[in-house]
This record gives structure tokens, C-alpha cells and sequence, in this order.
């Protein structure tokens, strides 16, 4: 089982001048098109931007369906302790786009990212 990264998909309305794209989830858009090996590690799944967001409400409940949103299979490495880990229905996932880079660095190899 892969760990799994939640983004929403781009051009969504949302108001006026839509459509939009959610600036953080691009981030690993970006980070996914620089590191194709992502893309076969990790199980990647775009949803559409309105609330409820179904998958993610199945894996971690109502209250937790932000995006980005990277959900673990198993618990966190002990290299990954120091991150701002949040626990839902028994599941691991990290909601900070800057929590997420952090552990992609450091369990698939890719460049971290500079703060």
C-alpha cells in the first residue's frame, strides 16, 4: 500500500474570477512534473474543490478535508517525529504543505523544501 496525496483538481469556480487553482496543492503538482518517481510511489488523487469532498471525508471525517492533504498507510517514519502529524479514524496525514515537502525529502529522496 502506497501513502496517498490528496490535491484538488485545478480550474474550479469558486465566486468571481474564477476559475482558480489552489496555490499549495500546484506546489506538488510542480513537485510531481520535477519528480516523475512521485508519481509511481505515491497513490495521487486530485478531487474536485466542493465541500463535502467524499474520499477524503471516508478516510478522515468531515472536519479534516483540507487539500493538500498527504494520508499515510502505516505510522510515521522516526525521522519524520518532528512533523506536525495529525491522527483521524486511526490514520496518520500531514495537512501543511510544508510538513508534506519535508516528508517527501525524507522518505522519497526528492530536494526539501527551502524556507
Amino acid at each position: 500500500m502506497k501513502d496517498l496525496l490528496f490535491l484538488l483538481s485545478s480550474g474550479f469556480t469558486d465566486g468571481e474570477g474564477a476559475p482558480y487553482y489552489c496555490p499549495h496543492c500546484a506546489i506538488f503538482e510542480g513537485l510531481v512534473a520535477l519528480y516523475p518517481k512521485l508519481a509511481e510511489e505515491l497513490t495521487i488523487r486530485r478531487v474536485a474543490y466542493p465541500r463535502p469532498r467524499p474520499e477524503i471525508v471516508g478516510l478522515l471525517g468531515e472536519e479534516n478535508q483540507s487539500c493538500p492533504v498527504l494520508i499515510l498507510h502505516q505510522e510515521p517514519p522516526a525521522s519524520c517525529s518532528d512533523l506536525a502529524w495529525r491522527k483521524a479514524n486511526g490514520r496518520p496525514f500531514l495537512d501543511d504543505p510544508t510538513a508534506i515537502g519535508h516528508y517527501l525529502a525524507r522518505v522519497y529522496g526528492v530536494p526539501r523544501p527551502h524556507s
